[in-house]
């Protein structure tokens, strides 16, 4: 029995949604968050090496290859670790709403590098990014710690996270993305080994750390673009912006973290800005990013 795309697409935010949550957990296990993120980085980057040995897909070689390594280091280094920083120090709902400014990120980044039009909906939205960032920043909340460090990863991650659109536009219609993966990540987890002390984990750690590589990272891009083969990247888009919310929930749910009316409308804005950028995209264009919030 075939399971709807829509559910699919829901089950990426969903997981997704918990990469935060777990991540906390693992810090509050004694593992530090570059740890957490080294770690992911390592357990999904030998699953998705699995996946292409197995299905024998094609790996980037030559020019394309040194380019996918450049791409670990900072899409899956600096990433990864950014985001892991994020939740530490500002809690993980406004680490998964600041990750959301990455399509203000691809907008400006392809009208000044690769000369992508900058329209009225493209300029309204990096404007409602900027307002909903500053009502964050205004607003705060309980069990959120809305400092310049959580800020500064926050939009780190964001950043980082939009150069996944440079990059799979290039590539992503070269290369199977599982098998660009499976170079990617181990890379980006020797760039990210060197800023690591490795330490004993309880179980709790693993099982955290292993949840976040195998759902949040393997079975989530499974998920979504097993959907999106199904399902106009418009829907797919609506849907994997409940990613964010799941986040939110859950983590007020486990720790207490609850954002202000304030910061709300702000969280709000940034979302609501995210789904106006990528609706435009996917109506010109239906090309998904590698990850809908890796």
């Amino acid at each position: 029995m075939r399971v709807p795309a829509a559910l699919l697409i829901l089950l990426a935010a969903v997981l997704w949604g918990l990469l935060g949550i777990l991540g906390k957990n693992a810090q509050a296990a004694g593992v530090g968050p570059l740890e957490v993120a080294f770690w992911r980085a390592v357990l999904g980057g030998g699953l998705f090496a699995l996946h292409t040995a197995v299905t024998r897909a094609p790996l980037p070689r030559g020019r394309d290859l040194l380019v996918t390594a450049a791409f670990g280091l900072v899409g899956v280094s600096v990433f990864y670790g950014a985001y892991q920083l994020a939740v530490r120090a500002g809690g993980a709902s406004l680490a998964s709403v600041l990750l959301y400014t990455a399509p203000a990120f691809v907008a400006l980044l392809g009208w000044g590098l690769l000369r992508e039009r900058l329209g009225v909906r493209e300029g309204l939205a990096v404007a409602g990014t900027l307002m909903g960032i500053a009502l964050i920043s205004l607003g705060g909340g309980q069990g959120v710690n809305v400092t310049a460090a959580a800020l500064t990863w926050g939009l780190l991650a964001g950043f980082t996270y939009s150069l996944y659109y440079l990059y799979g536009k290039a590539y992503f219609t070269r290369y199977p993305p599982t098998a660009l993966y499976a170079v990617a990540l181990p890379v980006g987890a020797l760039g990210l080994l060197p800023f690591v002390a490795l330490s004993a984990k309880t179980p709790a750690a693993w099982g955290s750390l292993i949840g976040i590589a195998v759902l949040s990272t393997y079975f989530a891009y499974l998920a979504y673009s097993a959907g999106l083969r199904h399902l106009p990247a418009t829907r797919a888009s609506v849907i994997a912006s409940l990613e964010p919310v799941v986040a939110a929930g859950l983590a007020a749910l486990l720790f207490g973290e609850r954002l202000s009316t304030t910061a709300l409308l702000g969280a709000a804005l940034v979302i609501g800005a995210a789904l106006l950028l990528s609706l435009e995209k996917s109506q010109a264009k239906p090309t998904p990013l590698p990850e809908e919030a890796l």
